[in-house]
């Protein structure tokens, strides 16, 4: 059993993946600080509250927070777009470093899937 710890651990994936952990957590905290340093003062601005989680309304003495609702939706589109700006990049990053071209049966293939869609 301690071998094949041993060679689970020895693998090239655990120590990518690890590393790719790693940088995505800290990534994760510049993106939240963008979203409370600059996102979240404007929709607080738009709605004219002091926060954004004061946005909503009372049933009784509940607060049904709209904002908080709203808050996590964009965040999540944040972080969407900011990762597809990444892997945009990278993919240009990928391209340039002299990956092989679209053979002539992808470039038609791709040709005739856009026609396709288009009716």
């Amino acid at each position: 059993m301690l071998k094949e710890f041993k060679e689970f651990i020895n693998k090239g994936d655990i120590v990518t993946i690890a590393v790719g952990l790693v940088m995505a957590l800290s990534f994760k905290t510049i993106i939240d600080k963008i979203i409370e340093g600059v996102i979240t003062p404007i929709i607080a601005a738009i709605a004219g509250k002091a926060d954004y989680t004061e946005v909503g309304f009372k049933i009784g003495e509940a607060q049904i927070s709209i904002g908080l609702v709203i808050g996590a939706v964009i965040d999540f589109i944040v972080v969407a777009f900011i990762l597809f700006l990444i892997v945009k990049a990278y993919n240009n990053v990928k391209k340039k470093d002299g990956e092989a071209a679209p053979t002539q049966v992808e470039l038609l293939t791709e040709i005739r899937d856009s026609l396709k869609q288009r009716g």
